[in-house]
C-alpha cells in the first residue's frame, strides 16, 4: 500500500509522501484551481473552486438561505451554524453523486470558499451583503459558527470552509485590481484583522482566501505582513488567491513586469493555489531561478493536505452515503425559513403591525420586488426547487381579496420599453385606492448591489451611489403613501437604505432566501414576532460618509460615528416589549435578567456593550456578547453570557492590544446604550460597573 494511503498517519505525513512521489511537473500543476488527474498515482482531477455563502451555490438545486447579512441579522450562532451545515450536507450529496459520473467540473468539489468574513465598513460596497456586517466581533462569532457547519466535527472534514478576502478588502470595486488600502497599525488590529484570527485558531478554518487589492503597498496574495499574521496565528491549511488576482499583479498594480515574475512572487510568498492562470508560468519561475523546488513541494503539500483531511485519498468516509435526497430536503427548507424570519428587522411600527385580519379585508402588494425571486437570492447562490416571493407568500397566506402592481421597474423608468415613463404608477395607484392597506416591496437586488464583474451590475460596478431608493421607486413610494391609505414598506437589500418618505411601517427584509414569501406573510400577519437586530449602521445621507476609499475607521461604524445615524447598529423591533431589568458581573460572565412586558410570545436578542474609559477605546462602546433568546408575554428569565477576556483590551496607535484600563462600564439590554438607540426602542439598557 502507498504510504499516502495509510489512514493511520497524520494529515501532514500522508500528504508529504504522496508530494514525494510526484515530480516536481507534476507537483507545479497541483498548484492550479483546475488540478489535473496523476493517473500513475491515482489522483484524480480536482476543481478547487466551489461557493457556499448561504446555501451550495451554482451547482443546480440548492437550499437557498438567506444573504450572509441576513445571517448576521438573527444574531443567531446556532442557527448560522445549522446553514452551514446544510450547505455542506447538500455539497457532500452533490459531490458524491457527481463522483459516481466522474464529473469534477467548477463548482462540484469540497473545498468551499466562504465564509466572507470582511467588515462591512462603508454602505457604498456592493458586496457587503455577503458579509456578517460591520462589528468584529459579531462577524468572528457568526463566522466561527459557519465554518463550525461547514467543516463538521468527524474523522475527515465534511467540507473545507474559506476566510476570505484576507484581509482589509471592502471596495470600491471598480478600482478593486489597482486600489491600495491605506490602514493604520490600530485599524489593522481593531477591525480588519481579528475576524481572520478568530477563525484560524478557533474555528481552525481550513482555507484562507487572499484579495485583490494591496494592503500599505503589498498585494494581498502576497503581503509578507499578511503572511506572517497567519504564521502568528499557527494557521494550518492552505492560502488561495482571489480568482485572477495574481494576474493584477503586472497588470494593474504593476509590482511586477510579467506573469512569471507573479507567479514567483506569490509562490514565494506563501499562496499555495491560484484561482486564475498565471501559476502556469511556475516551472518558467523555476527555471529562471525566481522560485525553487522547495516552495514549489510546500505548496503542493498543503493542498494534498487539504484534499487528505477530507478524505479524498481514503478508502471510505462517513460521508460517502449521503444520498442526492439529502438536497432541499423539507427539513432544509423549515431551516431557511426560520433563517428567514428571524433575520427580518421591524425598523418603525406605529401600530399598524400585525395586520387584523378581522378589518383588512382587500389588500394591495405593489412593488418591483413583490414578485421578484431576484429579491430572495441575493448573490453567490443556488436554485431553488421553489421559491416563494412576497406577493406569494402574502396571498398564500390572507384569506382575503390580494391587488397587485409591479408599480414601476426596480431602476428604470418604464418597465415596457415601448411605453410612457411611469407606465405602472396609475395601475399601482388604483390597486392602492382600492384597497384597505399596503405593502409595498422596494428595494435593491443583486444586480444593483454586488460583485464587480457579475452579470447584469447596472451602476459603480455593483457599489451604490447613494443610499436612496432608485428614483423610479422613490416616485412610486410618493405616489402610494398620496393615496393616504395605511402603508406597509417592504425594502429588500443587502445593505443600509434610507426609504426617505415616512410610512406606517418599516421592515428591512435583507434577501431572505427562498421561502422569505412565507417569512414576511407569518411575521405582516403575527404568526411569529420580527426578531431580527441590524448587523450594520443605517446611515442617513452617504454624502456625510468619509471618502469610500479612506479605509480609516474615523466617523465610520457604529463604534466610531457620532452623527448622520438614521437606525443604529444592533437596533429592530418586535411585537412585545422585552427589557433587560439587572445585570450582574463576574469573573467574564454577565447575569443578565430580562422580562417580557407585552402581551406577546416573542424572541429577542439580549446584547453586552462595554465601554473602555482608556485612552486607547473606540470612541464610543464595542459589542461584547449577545443572546438570542424567547420569552412568553409576562415571563421574566436569567441568562449567562459570555464576555471574553479580549473585550477589555484596547489597541495603540502602533498596533498593540492589551488592557490599558482598569474602569469599564458593562451595558445589557435588547440595543445599544445609546440615546438613539432607547429612544427608538421605548427602553434603556441596565448597567454594570467593573474594575479591573
Amino acid at each position: 500500500m502507498k504510504k499516502f494511503l495509510d489512514e493511520d498517519l497524520s494529515a501532514m505525513e500522508r500528504a508529504e509522501a504522496l508530494v514525494d512521489e510526484m515530480t516536481v511537473e507534476e507537483q507545479a500543476m497541483q498548484l492550479r484551481y483546475d488540478a489535473p488527474a496523476l493517473k500513475r498515482l491515482g489522483i484524480p482531477a480536482y476543481n478547487w473552486w466551489n461557493e457556499g455563502l448561504h446555501g451550495l451555490a451554482r451547482s443546480g438545486t440548492a437550499t437557498v438561505l438567506a444573504q450572509a447579512i441576513g445571517l448576521a441579522a438573527t444574531f443567531d450562532t446556532e442557527l448560522v451554524k445549522k446553514a452551514g451545515e446544510i450547505t455542506s450536507f447538500e455539497a457532500r450529496a452533490k459531490y458524491n453523486a457527481y463522483q459516481s459520473f466522474g464529473d469534477t467540473d467548477i463548482y462540484k468539489g469540497l473545498t468551499v470558499w466562504a465564509p466572507n468574513i470582511n467588515i462591512f465598513r462603508d454602505p457604498r460596497w456592493g458586496r457587503g451583503h455577503e458579509t456578517y456586517g460591520e462589528d468584529p466581533y459579531l462577524t468572528s462569532e457568526m463566522g466561527k459558527a459557519y465554518v463550525e457547519g461547514l467543516q463538521g466535527d468527524g474523522k475527515v472534514l465534511r467540507t473545507a470552509a474559506c476566510a476570505k478576502h484576507f484581509a482589509v478588502h471592502s471596495g470600491p470595486e471598480a478600482l478593486r485590481h489597482e486600489f491600495d488600502a491605506k490602514a493604520s497599525p490600530k485599524d489593522l488590529e481593531e477591525t480588519y484583522l481579528p475576524a481572520f484570527e478568530a477563525l484560524i485558531k478557533e474555528a481552525g478554518v481550513e482555507g484562507v482566501m487572499g484579495a485583490y487589492n494591496r494592503l500599505n503597498g503589498e498585494p494581498s496574495c502576497a503581503s509578507d505582513f499578511l503572511m506572517s499574521k497567519l504564521e502568528e496565528w499557527g494557521f494550518d491549511g492552505y492560502f488561495v488567491s482571489d480568482c485572477w488576482a495574481i494576474n493584477d499583479f503586472h497588470e494593474h498594480h504593476k509590482i511586477t513586469s510579467n506573469p512569471v515574475e507573479s507567479a514567483a512572487m506569490a509562490l514565494g510568498a506563501g499562496c499555495d493555489l491560484n484561482c486564475g492562470c498565471t501559476y502556469s508560468y511556475v516551472l518558467a519561475a523555476l527555471e529562471r531561478g525566481l522560485v525553487d523546488g522547495n516552495d514549489i513541494r510546500r505548496a503542493c503539500v498543503r493542498l494534498m493536505k487539504t484534499r487528505i483531511r477530507l478524505g479524498m485519498f481514503d478508502e471510505k468516509t462517513e460521508f460517502d452515503g449521503i444520498p442526492y435526497s439529502a438536497v432541499s430536503s423539507p427539513e432544509n427548507k423549515e431551516t431557511a425559513l426560520k433563517c428567514a424570519e428571524e433575520s427580518m428587522v421591524l425598523l418603525k411600527n406605529n401600530g399598524i403591525l400585525p395586520l387584523d385580519e378581522n378589518k383588512i379585508k382587500t389588500l394591495a402588494v405593489i412593488g418591483p420586488n413583490s414578485d421578484s425571486r431576484a429579491a430572495l437570492e441575493g448573490n453567490y447562490c443556488g436554485t431553488a426547487d421553489r421559491y416563494v416571493t412576497f406577493l406569494e407568500g402574502i396571498e398564500d397566506r390572507f384569506s382575503g381579496r390580494v391587488l397587485y402592481s409591479q408599480g414601476c421597474h426596480l431602476y428604470k423608468d418604464r418597465t415596457s420599453g415601448l411605453a410612457a415613463k411611469g407606465d405602472r404608477y396609475s395601475e399601482a395607484v388604483a390597486a392602492a385606492e382600492n384597497a384597505d392597506a399596503v405593502i409595498l416591496c422596494v428595494g435593491l437586488d443583486a444586480t444593483l448591489e454586488g460583485e464587480e464583474g457579475d452579470t447584469g451590475n447596472e451602476f459603480s460596478s455593483g457599489d451604490k451611489a447613494d443610499l436612496r431608493l432608485p428614483e423610479s421607486q422613490r416616485k412610486l413610494l410618493e405616489l402610494i403613501v398620496g393615496t393616504g391609505k395605511p402603508v406597509i414598506t417592504v425594502c429588500a437589500a443587502g445593505s443600509s437604505v434610507n426609504t426617505e418618505i415616512e410610512t406606517d411601517a418599516l421592515l428591512h427584509v435583507w434577501y431572505p432566501g427562498q421561502e422569505g414569501g412565507t417569512a414576511l406573510a407569518r411575521i405582516l400577519f403575527g404568526d411569529v414576532s420580527p426578531s431580527g437586530k441590524l448587523p450594520v449602521t443605517f446611515y442617513e445621507d452617504a454624502a456625510k460618509l468619509p471618502e469610500f476609499t479612506d479605509y480609516s475607521m474615523k466617523n465610520r461604524t457604529y463604534r466610531y460615528a457620532r452623527e448622520n445615524i438614521l437606525y443604529p447598529f444592533g437596533y429592530g423591533l418586535t411585537y412585545s416589549e422585552v427589557v433587560c431589568t439587572s445585570l450582574e458581573y463576574c469573573d467574564y460572565t454577565a447575569k443578565v435578567t430580562a422580562e417580557n412586558r407585552g402581551c406577546r410570545y416573542t424572541e429577542e436578542v439580549v446584547q453586552l456593550y462595554i465601554k473602555d474609559y482608556g485612552e486607547n477605546a473606540v470612541p464610543n462602546h464595542s459589542l461584547c456578547g449577545f443572546m438570542r433568546i424567547a420569552l412568553k408575554p409576562g415571563e421574566k428569565r436569567s441568562y449567562s453570557i459570555p464576555v471574553p477576556p479580549k473585550c477589555f483590551t484596547a489597541v495603540s496607535e502602533d498596533g498593540e492590544r492589551k488592557i490599558y484600563s482598569d474602569r469599564f462600564t458593562l451595558y445589557a439590554g435588547v440595543c445599544q446604550p445609546d440615546g438613539l438607540s432607547e429612544r427608538l426602542t421605548g427602553t434603556r439598557c441596565v448597567s454594570a460597573e467593573i474594575v479591573l
